[in-house]
């Protein structure tokens, strides 16, 4: 992926002005980038999180705003955490309204603040973004917060999200990191805006970004090959489906009797029908999203033929369990996401 398009680094126009500069006040050495030189950042959620300090190395840290258990989407930041960003060097984000908190967050740098490097990881990636499909919103009844059930805790860390209402018009499914060949854009997109702000150190920031690509790259041929071996071509996904870049770069088909909104409701005949495809199809593991409830794959499994619902990641955030055995972005795919796809698909 080159960047000669333009640039990927996205810094404000100038110092701020009196009016905008309270949100944030506090960040006495803020104008000097924190300490001085280029040694940390803030990431949106998980995801960037991890590959920004991936891309980094020992040059600068990385923190993630977002509680462990939760996704960076419908998620809504404390009121101090545009000064702690201010305060530091580079800021990592994904420029889409389900990310609205740090879009704002980075139009408040860029407006306010021109020592930080503002970093969208979607730049340049236009032409390879999917719509949401909104086909099941006037069936289905709109998601409420306590919609799932409540006994299907993962105790601090169930925090399913709710979204922000989307934007009908051009609202894009922002789950690309889910790809691994979009998500090697991504990574090198954030070591193309870390060399711009620091550029002493920017053939290091590419070498990180290239030797990840190569753990990207086994990802991708272990999708490749579910593809090539898979025994059906179907499987059921009991949730709203995070996974349509997958679909579209390996040919999977995920029925989801959801959708890809998060918005959406299932009906009973959505389900009916889902439990028809399960029987027909002879398929005999349901997946469902790690940070949804499980009651409506465990659902299905229980009025079907299928005999297990198995757990995938949408890698979009992390749970104690998994910091806890060192998974980062890659592990979560590896480790979850491509047994369960094997299983699903019937590809082992």
């Amino acid at each position: 992926m080159t960047h000669s398009r333009r640039s990927v680094l996205r810094r404000g126009a100038g110092l701020a002005v009196a009016g905008s500069a309270a949100s944030l006040a506090g960040c006495s050495d803020a104008a000097s980038g924190g300490s001085g030189e280029f040694d940390s950042g803030y990431a949106a959620f998980f995801t960037l999180h991890d590959w920004a300090n991936q891309v980094a190395g020992d040059h600068a840290t990385f923190e993630d705003p977002v509680d462990v258990g939760r996704l960076g989407h419908g998620w809504n930041p404390d009121g101090n955490l545009a000064a702690d960003v201010a305060s530091t060097d580079a800021f990592v984000y994904l420029d889409s309204s389900e990310f609205s908190w740090a879009q704002d967050l980075a139009a408040t740098l860029e407006d306010d603040y021109d020592t930080v490097a503002v970093i969208d990881g979607l730049d340049g990636l236009e032409d390879d973004l999917l719509g949401w499909d909104h086909s099941h919103e006037e069936e289905g009844e709109n998601h409420e917060e306590d919609s799932h059930d409540e006994e299907d805790s993962h105790d601090e860390e169930d925090g399913h999200d709710e979204e922000d209402d989307h934007d009908e018009s051009g609202q894009y499914d922002p789950h690309v990191w889910v790809d691994p060949v979009l998500a090697a854009d991504v990574v090198d997109t954030i070591a193309a805006g870390l060399g711009e702000a620091d550029p002493d150190n920017a053939d290091d920031y590419a070498d990180n970004a290239a030797e990840y690509a190569t753990e990207l790259d086994a990802v991708d041929d272990a999708f490749r090959s579910i593809a090539e071996n898979a025994a059906r071509d179907v499987a059921v996904m009991a949730g709203h489906n995070s996974f349509q870049y997958l679909e579209a770069r390996y040919g999977f088909r995920l029925h989801s009797p959801v959708g890809v909104s998060p918005q959406n409701e299932p009906t009973q005949s959505e389900i009916a029908d889902t439990i028809e495809l399960v029987n027909d199809a002879g398929i005999d593991a349901v997946l469902y999203d790690r940070f949804e409830s499980s009651t409506l794959a465990e659902s299905i499994v229980e009025n079907s033929d299928a005999t297990e619902a198995i757990p995938v990641s949408p890698a979009g955030g992390t749970t104690r369990e998994w910091n806890d055995a060192g998974y980062g972005y890659l592990e979560q795919m590896t480790e979850i996401n491509v047994p369960a796809f094997e299983r699903a698909f019937d590809a082992q």
